[in-house]
């Protein structure tokens, strides 16, 4: 299958790391199994077929009342669509799922290598995102 898209650039758009108090840290540090990684995509058009990919990751704690801490990054990739995707069908796959599955990778690595920074190092993924899987279970 021929790809009908070109990432032409993609960076860091926003990020930010929330930790209420000494005792926030120290919580997560010890409840990381409790806390979740949350996907969010969106994308906006803009001139000459191409458009803007934001892939947004909060990692955070769903079942706590009050968010001890969270991490958020907004990751935008700028595409540039070919004449024969625009249909919205298409641009549908193209930006939910090919887009995705492609800078996943890189994204996850900047996210959590952030993390890891932040003062987090034994973080880590234990299931992977298949966005080809999400897109088509979506789409039913």
């Amino acid at each position: 299958m021929t790809k009908n898209y070109k990432i032409l650039t993609s960076y860091i758009k926003d990020i930010s790391s929330k930790i209420t108090n000494t005792e926030s840290y120290i919580y997560l540090k010890e409840n990381i199994p409790k806390y979740s990684l949350g996907i969010d995509i969106n994308s906006f058009p803009l001139k000459n077929n191409m458009a803007e990919v934001n892939i947004k990751l909060t990692f955070s704690n769903q079942n706590e009342n009050i968010q001890q801490a969270i991490f958020e990054m907004t990751h935008a990739t700028v595409v540039r669509v070919e004449e024969s995707a625009v249909n919205k069908d298409e641009l549908k796959k193209i930006f939910l799922s090919e887009v995705p599955t492609e800078m996943y990778p890189e994204i996850e690595e900047k996210f959590f290598g952030i993390v890891k920074l932040i003062g987090y190092p034994e973080i880590k993924l234990e299931k992977k995102i298949n966005f080809k899987e999400l897109f088509e279970k979506n789409q039913k």
